[in-house]
């Protein structure tokens, strides 16, 4: 069951984007901003280290511990391998500086982080804000 959080205190949900991009990282973060509020952390992590084009597991772990407020992270993806950098960080037991609870939301990038970041801005759970990013799939347009 999903519970509410105050999202004026700790414990909002926080939002990680990992993109194969930076700049689109960072685009869809400030977006997501304007949307919904300060209140969310949205960390980014996108390109690898070198700042090409790609995924880094070091930019995904930083940009966890930026995002986390004590009430679990979102990771929403780009491509499938921006998640598999994602779950081999998160099964890696050396590893062990991580938040507690991560959560990857099987959904569009752009669609979901706005609705999972709107949910997470009113007070919504971990789950209830993976549940909005992975429903932003079926949300029509026309």
């Amino acid at each position: 069951m999903s519970e509410r959080v105050d999202p004026g205190e700790a414990g909002v949900v926080g939002l990680v984007l990992v993109a194969h991009s930076a700049p689109v990282a960072e685009a869809v973060a400030e977006l997501v901003g304007r949307l919904a509020g300060a209140s969310v952390p949205v960390a980014t992590a996108g390109g690898t280290d070198d700042d090409g084009f790609g995924t880094s597991s070091a930019k995904v772990r930083r940009a966890l511990r930026e995002a986390d407020r004590g009430a679990g992270v979102l990771v929403v993806a780009d491509l499938g391998s921006a998640v598999l950098t994602a779950k081999a960080l998160l099964a890696d037991p050396d590893v062990d500086d991580l938040p507690d609870r991560v959560e990857i939301a099987d959904g569009p990038f752009l669609e979901g982080a706005v609705a999972a970041a709107m949910v997470a801005a009113t007070g919504g759970d971990l789950a209830a804000a993976k549940a909005a990013a992975e429903e932003a799939r079926h949300i029509p347009k026309l």
